[in-house]
């Protein structure tokens, strides 16, 4: 609906008609949606970086965690003596 609000192709009135909500609702979620848009293009590099070093932080932690796991199952394969040493 606010799409068709910012489209203007109808006006609020005939919009709240045809939903079933007043027309003061309709303008109050227009104005949100044009003071919020501009925000939703504004990710700057600065935030993009940010999450691929946490990205990178959170794959290499992972890759250890896989090698602290990996040696434990060996090492409980040996004393197990599922392993031929």
């Amino acid at each position: 609906m606010v799409q068709d609000v910012l489209r203007e192709r109808k006006t609020m009135s005939q919009l709240a008609s045809e939903h079933g909500v007043d027309p003061t609702v309709i303008r109050d979620w227009r104005e949100v949606a044009l003071k919020g848009l501009p925000s939703l293009f504004e990710r700057g590099r600065s935030s993009l970086e940010s999450e691929r070093e946490a990205h990178q932080k959170r794959l290499e932690e992972l890759y250890a965690e896989i090698g602290r796991l990996t040696t434990q199952v060996g090492w409980l394969k040996r004393k197990a003596g599922l392993l031929d040493e």
